[in-house]
């Protein structure tokens, strides 16, 4: 039997660097990769080495003259025009830079297609999920949007809804504004408030523009949210409003800098409660969206400890292959760490010991506390969306 699942993969990815002091260590691709071959996680799926995405593909969601002046700072990454974001602190010029980012895109773009024409069940691009940047700008470590590229696509090969959920401790803000006056697209956005974190943005009360009202919904956490609280926002928001838009296709962003240890954001989130996470919304394509699934990386900037554990969570769920998290890590992936790094990494696939899991959620139909951060915060979202949907904010 063939399977059910493609993956992106090529060590070309590592070509989307920012150079050796930034955040975004393309290190982190390698290392993914590294651990899901060592746990025998690829051994359940289709790998897939993608080429580089057309300008016309671009520029479905991007400005021409936006991708020109990338293609300009690629070849010489003194031109940057910092106008369109180029040349920054966040997204400094590299040479090369077109090539490696619209790499990103085509890997996103082939697995939209191998999931909407049955192919595949589920696709995963953890190289990508760049969900900061704009029409006509870089933002955020984002050069090209690969998520937004890939939902146009398929709106363009006839998909009537899709559901994108980001869980990526930023919020999506790119992915939002291009699809914010598009009814055929739900943007859900579960990250810390942007009056603690980049952006900056994505608040209750922004729902969507005058054609598409309860089209967005956001869920802005306090900092220092815990593993229970972050999924019980997850629980109380994300499945029934992608039930009721009841998409063709669930698009989800598998951010994992919302752990505790991540050195640019501030939630307490653990592994464990990430791979939860993974499994819910692979359990709601299933549910709501007939199993078609795209799940995409994103943000994580704790290279060795938590990305790579987290999204070979992700690519093993999405394989029907899920690893316990009592899994011990294998000792050959912690001897290239060592030699490469010369530091241990954690030796078990999650981080919580056994007497904490699993990870208790309260279901918002137990009540909820007016009193508690998370508690209004989810509120807020429920009382700005759930009515566009038909939903109850106070008991659905």
């Amino acid at each position: 039997m063939a399977p059910r699942t493609s993956v992106v993969w090529d060590e070309v990815f590592c070509a989307y660097d920012f150079g050796p002091t930034h955040p975004m260590g393309p290190v982190r691709l390698d290392l993914t990769t590294r651990l899901a071959q060592a746990l025998g996680v690829l051994d359940h799926v289709d790998v897939l080495a993608p080429g580089i995405a057309s300008d016309e593909a671009l520029a479905t969601v991007h400005d021409p003259a936006y991708i020109a002046a990338v293609r300009r700072a690629s070849a010489d990454p003194e031109a940057a025009d910092r106008n369109h974001g180029l040349g920054t602190d966040d997204d400094p010029a590299f040479a090369g830079m077109h090539d490696a980012s619209a790499r990103i895109v085509q890997g996103t773009l082939d697995i939209c297609r191998r999931v909407w024409t049955g192919e595949a069940e589920h696709g995963v691009n953890y190289c990508g999920g760049l969900h900061h940047a704009m029409r006509t700008h870089a933002a955020g470590f984002c050069i090209y949007n690969d998520i937004a590229v890939g939902i146009q696509w398929l709106l363009d090969q006839g998909a009537e809804r899709v559901a994108y959920v980001d869980i990526d401790v930023h919020h999506g803000d790119g992915v939002e504004r291009i699809f914010w006056n598009d009814p055929r697209v739900l943007t859900i956005s579960l990250h810390e408030s942007g009056r603690h974190l980049f952006p900056g943005t994505g608040w209750p009360g922004d729902i969507g523009g005058p054609d598409a009202r309860g089209s967005v919904a956001n869920v802005a956490l306090p900092p220092g949210t815990g593993d229970s609280a972050w999924l019980r926002a997850l629980d109380s928001v994300v499945p029934q409003l992608v039930r009721a838009f009841a998409p063709d296709v669930l698009v989800s962003q598998h951010g994992c800098d919302t752990h505790a240890h991540d050195p640019l954001a501030h939630l307490a989130i653990t592994v464990d409660a990430q791979r939860r996470a993974h499994e819910s919304l692979h359990d709601l394509a299933h549910e709501a969206a007939g199993g078609r699934w795209v799940a995409l990386g994103g943000g994580g900037y704790e290279l060795v400890e938590v990305v790579p554990r987290s999204w070979t969570h992700l690519t093993a769920i999405a394989a029907h292959a899920p690893v316990p998290v009592e899994t011990e890590v294998p000792a050959e992936w912690l001897e290239h760490v060592q030699r490469t790094f010369g530091r241990g990494a954690p030796g078990l696939m999650g981080d919580l010991p056994p007497e904490r899991l699993p990870i208790w959620v309260q279901p918002w139909n137990m009540g909820h506390n007016p009193e508690h951060p998370v508690d209004r915060a989810i509120l807020a979202t429920r009382q700005a969306v759930f009515a566009h949907h038909g939903l109850d904010p106070w008991f659905d």
